[in-house]
């Protein structure tokens, strides 16, 4: 084995870069609900940061799981909570809870993670 691809090769979840970029996104949300209003605490501030904390927990159970049919389930759970942390992105923006641009890193953000993780699931199911 070469070296380059000695150093390319995953060992851990966290050398995955949606993994990465999922935590990424995870300080994006947190960052972005504090701004909204003390009234959305327990409403989607907690809702969205669980949904973001979801996606990178479900990518390291679904590798530290062993198999490559539960790393295909956790990466699936994954990619619902995106959806589900998009769906509260776009009810956000609607109710005004922070500006316009305070979403774009987060929405970008998650746009990428879940191109990811389609092409993961893609590439196991084939």
């Amino acid at each position: 084995m070469s070296e380059d691809s000695k150093s390319k090769r995953v060992n851990s979840y966290q050398d995955l870069i949606v993994w990465q970029r999922s935590i990424e996104l995870v300080m994006e949300i947190y960052n972005l609900t504090m701004s909204f209003p003390n009234t959305e605490t327990f409403g989607l501030t907690s809702q969205m940061r669980r949904a973001a904390v979801s996606i990178p927990s479900n990518i390291a159970e679904g590798r530290y799981r062993g198999s490559t049919k539960d790393f295909k389930y956790f990466l699936r759970i994954a990619y619902g909570s995106g959806a589900e942390l998009e769906t509260q992105l776009i009810i956000a923006q609607k109710l005004s809870l922070s500006t316009n641009k305070n979403f774009i890193k987060a929405e970008s953000l998650l746009s990428e993670v879940m191109r990811m993780l389609h092409t993961m699931i893609v590439k196991f199911n084939n």
